[in-house]
């Protein structure tokens, strides 16, 4: 038996989602990260696996609407699991026509009675009975558009507002619905061990369902099951990435024998995908500011077998003071930022962020940008990127980055990146809703001869 199995599984699948709620709402644990361990942990086969990540992250996305259907119906305080466990079976009774609205009640009751006493298991099948007749609530009546948008999408009101302000009303309601639909699970095809061609063939062979990416050249795009588990990933012909995360690289453009700097390196996804693109030669130096998420990067090239990056842990705002001076053809500053494009991967980011943080982002931003600028040759290029949406962060800080070294060049990525996609001034800009990958947003500059 492997060791994933040696933990008992008791095939209750909603009461392992309850508990990665509850770490949610309690500790702000990840629940990328709390999914993923209870998958591993349990060795989870494809059917258990597919309904525990439903049921945590639609129970996640749509936590404010939820609360919002059940508040005429709850009278007092309630314990944090009876209140998570409430959300989770009204989860299940509205969206998903699977699950009969009764076996989802009884079930509910059953784990209050695991996990309370027949008080609380009353408690929660009156609640849920009562929610049976009388449906969910309507949304709308008495409120603003932005209060309503929020409460349909469930995303918080500062950020509908400052979406609408930034990209206007339609689209700000289009990402946040986009928020809440299933991610794609995308591959990086390994270009040093196989073709695009060679790699959907191995993927068929073993059952999967791929198609190639009509975005981006070095991508597969999977239906149903966990590609983790393929040959393919095992034996290091490709790694797991959304597009969106391979536009950066596509825009570095690296090529064989450069010296090319990943200044915000961890887990490593760009820094592999850079030292594909140069065929293995070259060198690449990947730093991170935490120890711990450096020796990610090295496993991942381990996996790969890529041998021409080097690692480094430091704080890559004071990387001018050990780095020689205009020593890299190519530069990629992936910036620390609110991650409010990966929303429908860790929805969990959009309760804990606040409007302050975002504020205090472009700052850390253009330290990086202007470390990069010191150790970038004449001649090379510099490519900025984040994982957000949000226009200070992304556009204002290019910008402002321009405006104080008006020498660069602001590179035109229409001229070379893919076909239509959202280009403003040149930069790139993905939402969400655009073609099912992560919001993010890519600028290049090319330092002067």
């Amino acid at each position: 038996m492997s060791r994933k199995k040696e933990k008992r599984w008791d095939g209750n699948v909603r009461d392992a989602a309850l508990s990665i709620l509850l770490a949610v709402e309690r500790d702000q644990a990840y629940s990328n990260l709390l999914l993923n361990r209870t998958i591993e942990t349990y060795g989870l086969d494809d059917k258990d696996r597919s309904l525990l990540t439903e049921l945590t992250y639609g129970t996640l996305q749509r936590r404010m609407t939820l609360d919002y259907h059940l508040e005429p119906l709850v009278r007092g305080k309630l314990e944090d699991w009876v209140r998570e466990l409430l959300r989770l079976s009204v989860y299940q009774i509205v969206y998903l026509t699977k699950i009969p609205p009764h076996a989802a009640v009884n079930e509910a009751v059953e784990i209050a009675k695991r996990r309370g006493h027949k008080g609380i298991a009353s408690l929660v099948n009156g609640i849920l009975r009562s929610f049976l007749r009388k449906g969910p609530r309507k949304i709308g009546p008495g409120l603003t558009w932005e209060e309503k948008t929020a409460i349909e999408t469930s995303h918080p009101e500062w950020m509908i507002r400052r979406w609408a302000e930034q990209y206007g009303r339609e689209t700000a309601r289009e990402m946040a619905l986009a928020n809440n639909e299933p991610p794609l699970q995308t591959l990086r095809v390994n270009r040093t061990k196989a073709s695009r061609e060679e790699v959907l063939d191995m993927l068929g062979e073993e059952g999967f369902m791929a198609e190639p990416s009509p975005i981006v050249p070095d991508a597969v795009r999977i239906l149903g099951r966990n590609a983790a588990r393929s040959r393919a990933f095992r034996e290091g012909f490709v790694t797991i990435q959304d597009e969106s995360s391979m536009l950066p690289v596509m825009a570095l453009d690296p090529g064989p024998d450069m010296s090319v700097l990943d200044m915000c390196a961890a887990p490593g996804g760009k820094t592999t995908h850079i030292a594909e693109r140069m065929d293995n030669t070259g060198e690449v130096r990947a730093f991170d500011l935490h120890p711990h998420k450096v020796k990610l990067i090295t496993q991942n090239a381990s996996r790969l077998g890529l041998e021409n990056i080097r690692t480094g842990s430091a704080d890559s705002r004071e990387l001018s003071r050990t780095l020689e001076h205009k020593s890299f053809d190519r530069i990629l500053v992936d910036a620390p930022c609110s991650g409010l494009g990966v929303i429908r991967r860790k929805p969990d980011i959009k309760y804990s962020k606040t409007e302050d943080e975002i504020g205090k982002l472009p700052d850390i931003q253009k330290s990086l940008l202007e470390e990069a600028y010191q150790l970038l040759k004449p001649g090379g290029l510099l490519v900025y990127s984040t994982c957000t949406v949000d226009r200070e962060e992304n556009r204002l800080t290019a910008e402002a980055f321009l405006e104080s070294r008006p020498d660069l060049e602001r590179v035109d990525l229409k001229e070379s990146m893919p076909e239509n996609l959202r280009y403003e001034d040149g930069m790139l800009q993905v939402l969400p809703q655009d073609f099912g990958g992560d919001g993010f947003f890519v600028a290049a500059f090319r330092k002067p001869e």
